[in-house]
């Protein structure tokens, strides 16, 4: 996080730390977790379960600022308004395949979201995203849009994934990773710059695959046990 071995890198990352749409949850938990999960010798069960519960802890500081209704409820005692989250508001958007394993601890917190899925694969050669697979749920005009994506790389994927969400004008947009890192973040700034990104660290760098360093590998690989 420190390292200064690429100055394009570092005073990219000297941005993003006073950058109020890029938003690190930095809670001991989450960090823990995080730190268990890049452990080379971590089983798929494990780095499955921890993601699972990673992704719940990240998913209270996604929502935080998520807009809440008055309702009128029966306490044993009395009558009272109480505050709640119309949960059939949100949509969370996984990119498959790896963004499904965030997916399931986010709907354990928000169990009553609706689910969006965009495939999309890296093409080997340019890096860019090709998308295979595209399904949402009606009326999107009037739903917030939480994209759920373990890592943000190059920034391809994610980009492709808003540019087609927002012809759906829905009332907004988050995009939740795991893992992001300088070059990320700038390419997604500047395509969609309305766009709050969540992200659990900002590593060093990309390398010339387009991993990031130092990360945790392939996520979608880790989480399905096929490598």
């Amino acid at each position: 996080m420190s390292d200064t071995s690429s100055p394009k890198a570092a005073a990219a990352a000297a941005r993003t730390r006073v950058d109020p749409m890029v938003h690190v949850v930095d809670h001991p938990l989450v960090q823990h977790k995080l730190t268990l999960m890049r452990k080379k010798d971590a089983s798929t069960s494990t780095f499955r379960r921890l993601l699972n519960e990673l992704a719940t802890l990240m998913a209270y500081e996604v929502t935080r600022d998520m807009p809440m209704q008055d309702v009128t409820i029966e306490t044993p005692l009395e009558s009272m308004t109480a505050r709640v989250i119309d949960g059939k508001k949100l949509v969370f958007v996984s990119i498959l395949r790896a963004g499904n394993g965030i997916l399931e601890g986010m709907l354990s917190v928000v169990p009553g979201a609706r689910v969006g899925h965009v495939g999309l694969y890296r093409d080997p050669d340019t890096l860019m995203a090709v998308e295979y697979y595209f399904k949402m749920p009606q009326n999107m005009e009037e739903r917030d849009i939480v994209i759920v994506d373990p890592m943000l790389a190059t920034g391809n994927s994610a980009i492709a994934a808003v540019d087609r969400l927002k012809k759906l004008h829905p009332r907004s947009i988050k995009f939740v990773c795991l893992l992001t890192c300088p070059e990320g973040i700038a390419a997604l700034r500047a395509a969609h710059p309305d766009v709050p990104i969540y992200t659990a660290a900002i590593d060093r760098q990309l390398n010339e695959h387009g991993y990031i360093l130092p990360g945790l590998g392939d996520a979608g690989d880790r989480i399905f046990g096929t490598k």
